[in-house]
């Protein structure tokens, strides 16, 4: 009686699967099941769940409640929504644990899972040991769980709505980019001072406007059309769950998660001098430096949202955030990414700065430095390819750092290459003083995926 999942559906930090393909209701009710006996193991019995507004997410919700009332567990259902909302529920409504149907920023026939499991993120082993559990299941041995639904929006948007401390009115654009974020956004929105500018926030799992993710560029050219029409002080996108923030500045200038880590960065640590303050490893340099000019004591991570999470806890740190737009307050709020919440403190701290966020920005130090570069690699290559490179690397002398793929230090700048957790990718980022430095960087990078047979990406 067994299941077995597809075996590239079960990832470092979310389950995440191409709907029809490698991913079922069957899949997702398994998955509530594995979940249940975890949680059923370790003393936990209560569950939030939450969907976002992809088409297939109401059919896999159903699914993964039933697998885990069949196991036992009692399940609060708190609808559809941002998968923030979920870790609002999991941290406030006394349950232990939370199961998140999303697909975050995948293309639309994709879904999948995430998890918060007693308090703290549930993900690496403890989402492989759900396949192996998954293997043995038979008839289960407990009196199924009940199920009750609870509406918990209000309550959430409540409690964004708290935490703002503006000083004067902005004039701000929104894009939900057709996402889970909608509904959220238009409550919020009413209860803020300023103009709001709403697009996109028709939850709609077609996404007709464009893809929702705020990494890529072009999704984006709505909201600066949008900025420089309506002369907006700033302009906010988010990813299709809510946990990814993209912002552009009154000139329609993208600030990417590193550079709107600087600006946050300066308001946490005037409430705590001295903090440590986590950045990805993918994050430019000149955040990690500017922490430290500030007073702070700035901690290099490994990308992936789970682990940041883990490391927030491991160290206290007040903030944390990863160029992808994975924003962690845990001064003041919960410490989990939380783009809305972000969005809501970074309106705090425009509305009493003396200074735009245009001109915050210009205020960074200048590097030159290439976008994320994404380019397709086997799943059963890509790790393989990090690591001939690092091999190489280290053999030659190089000053590298091996927290997450291989960041090598020259007295250029710096280069790094790591393979996704989510997608069949490799990522590569380099960073320079010059434009002259860049290319050369890009040049060594080059040469290094030449050796492993990879073709670096026009850019």
């Amino acid at each position: 009686m067994g299941h077995r999942f597809d075996p590239t559906i079960l990832r470092e930090y979310d389950i995440r699967g191409v709907v029809g393909k490698t991913l079922s209701s069957a899949d997702a009710q398994a998955i509530g099941r594995t979940y249940a006996l975890t949680l059923v193991e370790a003393g936990g019995h209560r569950v939030a769940v939450g969907y976002d507004g992809r088409l297939t997410s109401p059919e896999l919700e159903a699914a993964v409640v039933d697998g885990l009332v069949t196991e036992g567990v009692d399940v609060v259902r708190i609808g559809r929504g941002p998968t923030p909302m979920l870790y609002f529920a999991a941290a406030t409504l006394g349950v232990d644990g939370g199961i998140m149907v999303t697909g975050s920023h995948n293309p639309p026939d994709y879904n999948g899972f995430k998890f918060v499991f007693q308090g703290k993120p549930f993900y690496g082993a403890a989402i492989q040991r759900l396949g192996g559990i998954a293997i043995g299941l038979g008839a289960p041995h407990r009196p199924r769980g009940g199920a009750s639904d609870y509406g918990i929006r209000s309550d959430y948007v409540e409690r964004l709505a708290r935490d703002y401390d503006g000083a004067h009115p902005l004039t701000v654009a929104w894009d939900a980019g057709n996402g889970a974020t909608g509904e959220v956004v238009r409550e919020l929105t009413a209860r803020l001072p300023g103009r709001h500018i709403l697009l996109n926030e028709t939850i709609d799992g077609t996404f007709p406007a464009h893809h929702p993710d705020p990494t890529i560029p072009e999704n984006l050219v709505q909201l600066q059309q949008a900025v420089a029409r309506e002369h907006c002080d700033l302009g906010i996108a988010f990813d299709g769950d809510g946990d990814r923030i993209g912002v552009v500045d009154g000139r329609g200038r993208i600030l990417w998660g590193d550079q709107l880590m600087v600006v946050l960065t300066r308001d946490v640590l005037a409430r705590h001098p001295g903090a440590p303050i986590i950045a990805d490893v993918k994050a430019s340099q000149v955040l990690f430096d500017e922490i430290a000019r500030m007073g702070g004591r700035p901690v290099m991570a490994a990308t992936g949202h789970s682990l940041i999470k883990a490391k927030l806890a491991e160290t206290g740190a007040p903030l944390a955030g990863e160029m992808s737009g994975h924003i962690f307050f845990a001064d003041g709020y919960y410490g989990f990414d939380d783009a809305v919440y972000v969005a809501v403190r970074l309106l705090g701290v425009l509305s009493r700065s003396a200074q735009n966020l245009a001109e915050l920005r210009d205020r960074l130090p200048a590097v030159v430095n290439t976008p994320e570069l994404r380019f397709p690699c086997d799943e059963t290559r890509k790790f393989e390819v990090v690591g001939e490179v690092r091999e190489r690397l280290r053999n030659a002398g190089a000053e590298t750092i091996d927290i997450d793929g291989v960041r090598v230090r020259t007295a250029e700048g710096w280069w790094l290459l790591r393979a996704s957790n989510t997608q069949a990718v490799l990522v590569a980022r380099a960073e320079s003083t010059t434009e002259d430095g860049l290319a050369r960087l890009k040049g060594a990078l080059a040469a290094e995926l030449a050796a492993s047979g990879v073709a670096l990406p026009d850019a």
